[in-house]
């Protein structure tokens, strides 16, 4: 099963985040609040795709608003790329998590979950019409560019995409969340700007 089934005819933004909301392509759509959609400009030069939608995201029905976020909209400002100027999206468009007491937390997409989705992914792209697309982790990065792509490997780097649009895969920005200390935290944040700074003087 996948999601090719509850693609609309038309492939505007809106038909597909109206079309999206009633998803059962994968499981996923059973725990999760919502459908979590695209959302940013309509012809933006620049596609940010993340692995899924976080706690806050499943909440509030929208891309990076929870702390991973917060450190996205950091990065970008000092990379100089508004913010209102890109789409932003996900590689699986519902929350996968675990219980632990009253908390949820996430769990990593399945391939068989991220290949149901893809369609979704694929129909953004054709309805945006990008020319770059950044992938923020290794679930995004795999999703488009194949299972063996490593992101420490070839982050930073602008690579032709099976969507037929360039790429440039980085890490996710809830991987700078994790660093363990002050320290680590500033260095991968620096090389997370270098990324997106790449990406916007590609566009330049």
């Amino acid at each position: 099963m996948g999601a090719e089934e509850f693609l609309p005819d038309q492939l505007t933004i809106d038909r597909l985040r109206e079309a999206a909301a009633d998803c059962k392509g994968c499981d996923l759509w059973r725990a999760a609040t919502q459908t979590v959609f695209g959302e940013g400009s309509d012809h933006a030069r620049l596609m940010l795709v993340g692995e899924q939608p976080g706690d806050r995201e499943d909440i509030e029905g929208k891309p990076f608003v929870g702390p991973a976020g917060h450190v996205l909209d950091s990065a970008l400002e000092r990379a100089g790329i508004p913010r209102a100027q890109v789409y932003l999206t996900n590689a699986v468009k519902h929350f996968r998590w675990v219980r632990r007491g009253k908390r949820r937390l996430h769990e990593k997409p399945n391939s068989q979950q991220v290949r149901a989705c893809r369609p979704w992914l694929e129909a953004e792209v054709k309805a945006v019409k990008p020319r770059l697309i950044v992938l923020l982790g290794a679930t995004a990065a795999q999703a488009v560019l194949g299972p063996t792509f490593r992101v420490t490997r070839d982050r930073g780097r602008v690579l032709l995409t099976p969507l037929g649009v360039d790429g440039v895969a980085t890490v996710h920005p809830s991987s700078i969340l994790r660093s363990p200390d002050g320290e680590s935290r500033d260095q991968a944040m620096a090389d997370f700007v270098k990324d997106l700074t790449v990406a916007s003087r590609y566009l330049d």
